[in-house]
């Protein structure tokens, strides 16, 4: 657990058994745990260098561990800076790095291989995204979301745009409407579109990331650097945004927020029951009060006429959403690729 923070296996373990059993003598320390007395006081001195056990004035000397919650927080904060110290070379040693030529083929497209390599190709790209973030999701998922999702928030949090396109698969699995909306809250602008293609995230339109196959989960993925390439894919996602229906900020009724979005994404009743945690007949009423509000002759017709006008409300499709200029137009978290 403490090997991130600096701390060896052998000396976490050490430290467990004294905050277990503080008043154990050295020798008994050491017979406890199959040690030399030397390996013992070495391990002894490394916890006390760090701030974990402290060594008592008394005859013979006792070891006594400090708190956890605070000498842990200790070594977080100091490894956090350390990090920082080294992100911020690595920005300074891009400055000698050798400039290709861009259009080397073999440089312009990376085959990545292997779920690790690909996770950290992705924190990497969005560790570089300053101003955008464009993302298609779709499943399937190779693994969980969670990291992904607050990758996104940071983002957010930082003042860079996101804008997601979500299938409506990926809106049907548990929980993806209320992460969907959260997002949206946090200022994400998210759309459905019918017909997502592929997973792909796009960096600040430098570089893209998305996997070798669209239909089945595989160790292997695609960066694709500036290029006529990226150019397209890029176009793509804008094709796509056009053409895509908005998840927008809902005022008032939540249950008919989510419920909008669920016909949106071409969820059944019985689906949508079972999200919402009603029966499909207080469902069943309330889409059918809803296509009556709006005038709608489809369930999706509905949900479409819904998101789009609450998205063209002041509040509308994300707090951070629109930029000077753009016009009210129909417009979530992502999960990993």
């Amino acid at each position: 657990m403490l090997e991130s923070i600096g701390v060896a296996t052998e000396d976490e373990e050490l430290y467990r058994l004294l905050l277990r059993e503080p008043d154990l003598a050295p020798d008994e320390l050491a017979a406890r745990l199959g040690r030399t007395r030397p390996a013992l006081d070495g391990a002894l001195h490394r916890l006390e260098v760090v701030g974990l056990v402290t060594r008592s004035s008394r005859k013979p000397a006792r070891w006594r561990p400090s708190r956890p919650d605070v000498a842990i927080d200790v070594l977080v904060s100091r490894r956090r800076a350390e990090l920082d110290r080294v992100a911020e070379a690595s920005r300074e040693w891009l400055a000698e790095m050798a400039v290709p030529d861009r259009y080397q083929p073999e440089r312009l497209v990376e085959i990545i291989v292997g779920q690790d390599a690909i996770a950290a190709r992705f924190a990497q790209l969005m560790q570089a995204t300053e101003a955008e973030l464009l993302v298609l999701d779709r499943p399937p998922y190779a693994t969980q979301p969670d990291e992904a999702d607050r990758s996104v928030r940071g983002l957010l949090s930082s003042g860079v745009r996101v804008r997601g396109i979500y299938s409506p698969d990926s809106l049907q699995l548990p929980g993806a409407v209320d992460e969907a909306h959260s997002a949206v809250d946090a200022g994400e602008r998210s759309r459905i579109h019918p017909d997502v293609p592929m997973k792909l995230a796009i960096g600040d339109r430098r570089q893209a990331l998305l996997p070798l196959a669209a239909d089945r989960v595989i160790d292997s993925a695609l960066v694709v650097h500036s290029s006529a390439l990226l150019d397209a894919l890029v176009r793509m996602f804008e094709l796509l945004w056009d053409q895509a229906l908005p998840i927008a900020r809902h005022h008032g009724d939540d249950l008919d927020a989510r419920l909008i979005t669920m016909l949106t994404a071409g969820m059944g009743d019985d689906a949508i029951a079972r999200r919402l945690g009603v029966s499909t007949r207080t469902v069943g009423r309330r889409v059918a009060q809803l296509m009556d509000r709006l005038g709608a002759s489809t369930r999706f017709q509905a949900g479409a006429h819904a998101e789009r006008r609450v998205a063209a409300e002041p509040h509308g499709e994300g707090a951070r959403g629109r930029e000077p200029g753009e016009a009210s137009s129909p417009a979530g978290g992502h999960e990993g690729h």
